[in-house]
This record gives C-alpha cells, sequence and structure tokens, in this order.
C-alpha cells in the first residue's frame, strides 16, 4: 500500500497518511496512489516512472495541472476535493470585489502613509446595485452570486452551457458578459480549454469603468493583456487571487493602487483547509478499500 506524496500537504493530513501507509517521496513500481495538490499535479513523467499507479488523489477542487485523460487511458482514477471549499472561496471573491470598488486596502495604506494628516482619500465606487458578470456558474460561481443577490446586484453570467435553474442573465461569450457589466468576476476552472479566456477584447468590452476580480486560476486570464489594461487605464481596477507563474507576480502591478493583490488565499482558512484535508484522506482510504473514489474529477 505504498503512496506517492508529490507535494507538502496539511500537517494533519500528513499525519492520517503517515499512520495508515507507506508514504514515499519519489515514484517507484511499487507506488499505487498518489497524493498532491491542485498547484502541482502528478506529470506525464512520474505516471511513467509508476506503472503500478491506478489513484490520484487532488488535495484541491483543481486538477488541471494533472492530465486527466492520460490518466484515464493508463487505468488511473482521479478525486479533487470539491464542495468543501466552496464558501470560502465566494467569500473571498465578495471580498476583493468590495475591496476593490471601495479602495479598503488602498485606504489602509493611505492612512499607515501618514496621508490623511495633510489630505482626504479619494472618492471609491458604490458596491451595492452594481451590474456583476459571472464568468463560470459552477458551484462557486453560484455561491458568489447567492451573496451578491444580497447587495442588490444585478447579475448575469456566460459559461460553457446555459444554466436552467438560475434567474440570472446568459451571455453568449465572454466579451458580451463584460460588455453589460460594471464587474467581471472570473470563477471558471481552469486548464487548457480556458487558456487565456479573459483577453484584451474581454477587457476592452469591460471598458475603463469596469474592474476584474479574479480567483479562479491566473491561466484564464491573459496576464501581459491585464497589466497593459490596468496601466493604461483601459479598466478601472482589478482584485487578483491568482496569477500565472505563481507566487511571481507582474513587477508592473506592485506599484498600482487601483489593484489588490493576495497571494492565492481563496480557501485558506483553517476550516476549509482541513475539510478538504479530511476529504482527500476519505479519497485515499476508499480507493485503497474497494477501488473507489468518494469525489470523482466529473
Amino acid at each position: 500500500m505504498t503512496v506517492l506524496q508529490v507535494c507538502p500537504l496539511l500537517p494533519s493530513l500528513e499525519e492520517a497518511l503517515r499512520a495508515n501507509y507507506k508514504i514515499v517521496d519519489e515514484p517507484s513500481s511499487e507506488v499505487v496512489a498518489a497524493i498532491t495538490s491542485s498547484r502541482y499535479g502528478v506529470t506525464h513523467d512520474q505516471m511513467d516512472a509508476m506503472p503500478s499507479l491506478r489513484a490520484i488523489v487532488h488535495f484541491g477542487v483543481g486538477y488541471e495541472t494533472t492530465d486527466v485523460a492520460s490518466a484515464r487511458s493508463r487505468g488511473i482514477v482521479v478525486s479533487n476535493t470539491p464542495d468543501v471549499l466552496t464558501d470560502c472561496v465566494a467569500d473571498l471573491a465578495v471580498g476583493g470585489l468590495i475591496d476593490v470598488l471601495r479602495r479598503l486596502s488602498a485606504a489602509d495604506r493611505f492612512v499607515r502613509r501618514g496621508d490623511w494628516l495633510s489630505d482626504q482619500f479619494p472618492l471609491a465606487v458604490k458596491v451595492t446595485g452594481r451590474r456583476v458578470g459571472i464568468l463560470g456558474l459552477g458551484r462557486i460561481g453560484r455561491a458568489i452570486a447567492h451573496r451578491l443577490a444580497a447587495f442588490d446586484c444585478v447579475l448575469s453570467y456566460h459559461s460553457r452551457h446555459q444554466v436552467a435553474d438560475v434567474p440570472y442573465a446568459y451571455a453568449d461569450s465572454p466579451v458580451a458578459l463584460a460588455e453589460g457589466a460594471d464587474v467581471l468576476v472570473v470563477a471558471t476552472s481552469g486548464g487548457p480549454a480556458t487558456a487565456g479566456l479573459v483577453s484584451a477584447p474581454v477587457l476592452a468590452a469591460l471598458g475603463p469603468a469596469g474592474y476584474l476580480v479574479n480567483i479562479a486560476r491566473g491561466s484564464v486570464v491573459d496576464e501581459p493583456a491585464l497589466v497593459e489594461a490596468l496601466v493604461s487605464g483601459t479598466i478601472a481596477g482589478a482584485a487578483l487571487d491568482v496569477f500565472a507563474d505563481e507566487p511571481n507576480v507582474p513587477p508592473a502591478l506592485l506599484g498600482l493602487d487601483n489593484v489588490v493583490l493576495l497571494p492565492h488565499i481563496a480557501s485558506a482558512t483553517t476550516e476549509t483547509r482541513e475539510a478538504m484535508g479530511e476529504l482527500a484522506f476519505r479519497n485515499l482510504h476508499q480507493f485503497m478499500t474497494d477501488g473507489t473514489l468518494v469525489t470523482p474529477v466529473p
């Protein structure tokens, strides 16, 4: 029952792993399951080095760093940890939206610099009643919409498929979604299918009074186009929890007061991370018991 631990994990999860399985940190022919995070995944080379591998367990909702199709072609099942992080990610999306529109982080810096002693902080933008477009109306997108409804926001969305049981207006493209929104919230999954989905034309459609909030994946946004849009004033501001090359943040963003920069912390609460760890362990344990998973990827 040898398990490859690909990367550092939650301490409580690592403790449970060591207590129940033989844990190794290098691929070998003995490994039957691998546990990893959405940041690292399992590479093709690692799969090649583990001919007995039959399960890949992800600590996190994302799994785009693992080639799931390739894994399945090798007879490997793949799991992630959905649902348990939905609330915290949605909370952070709303928090980032409020922060960048009301300029909370900028106001904090204003006070700490001592600027309030000699000047008045500039006016910000009202949150209530804003037109918000949500790119990706899955579990997290719906949770974000549910929260923003309490702010009387006018909500619209774009997804690969129109969702039948929601009251929000559907836009048939990301550009159309941005054209009708004051704020564009990115909540879609990562991976090749969505790479660069928020392109320069989408940002141009959002316009000089529009804001971008990204709690999805850095790859979904054309990052050079976003930097250019923020520097040139093509859009008004952004709240970003994810980046294309984490932990590297484009230097041009560091000096901008209209950008909220966060270190990929959407799910980073004690309660959520522990729940993710418990679900990841349950996936591994169930696979080792009967060959099935609690939450296989779609």
